[in-house]
């Protein structure tokens, strides 16, 4: 597998960023799948460059320009471990090398991961070297609840939205990930999104936006 790489946007300050939001996508999708948040939000975090790399593998059917993060076993809780942790490397490299490339450290750095980038998100999120600023995770859950006391981690905030209706990842798993963090004394905001499926609806993302934006004003804990 070879260095991830994936579409990006400049800050809209025109000036060199300041912040980091790098976007996790899901598993069949690509980096194109979510760098349209970063239009989205570009206004309301002008010192931010947003990056979303493709995931490192491609779909083992092929897949019109499918990647994923790991092979797709949702009902195999030791198979996502297992996927997490392959795909983590990788992940690591990346961020170490963009974040050395901008001159900024693991203080400027949020994820923003939907379904499988959700997963990967809280996995790495929690345990890179130094804290992240903060984590947004859509449509998801957390890999390897029971391996949180394995090691170290990190109490980043964590934003988690999920829709009511979802048929792939039901809103129980975000339930018993952000009781899973809170028990841990996480910093965990959560919304439901009513009759949505696996998706983002347009509160979600207005949530999402500004709770990137609390996390790099510093309005959010931090401990």
């Amino acid at each position: 597998m070879s260095e991830l790489d994936g579409p990006r946007l400049a800050p809209a300050s025109g000036q060199p960023a300041r912040q980091l939001v790098v976007f996790l996508h899901g598993y069949g999708a690509n980096g194109e799948d979510l760098i349209g948040l970063g239009s989205e939000w570009r206004e309301l975090l002008p010192e931010a460059a947003f990056l979303s790399p493709n995931a490192p593998e491609t779909l083992p059917m092929g897949g019109f320009g499918g990647y994923q993060w790991f092979e797709l076993t949702m009902r195999d809780p030791d198979e996502r471990w297992r996927g997490v942790n392959k795909a983590a490397p990788l992940l690591n490299a990346y961020l170490d090398k963009e974040l050395a490339a901008h001159g900024l450290d693991d203080s400027a750095l949020s994820f923003v991961g939907f379904s499988q980038g959700t997963m990967m998100a809280l996995h790495v999120g929690l345990r890179r070297p130094k804290p992240i600023r903060s984590i947004v995770g859509y449509s998801g859950m957390m890999a390897g609840v029971e391996h949180l006391d394995d090691a170290p981690i990190n109490k980043v905030p964590v934003f988690l939205a999920h829709g009511t209706a979802d048929d792939v990842i039901p809103i129980q798993a975000m339930h018993a990930t952000r009781e899973v963090l809170a028990n841990k004394e996480f910093s965990v905001e959560w919304h439901e999104s009513p009759g949505v499926g696996h998706g983002i609806d347009m509160e979600g993302l207005r949530l999402g936006g500004q709770f990137l934006r609390s996390s790099f004003d510093g309005k959010l804990n931090m401990d």
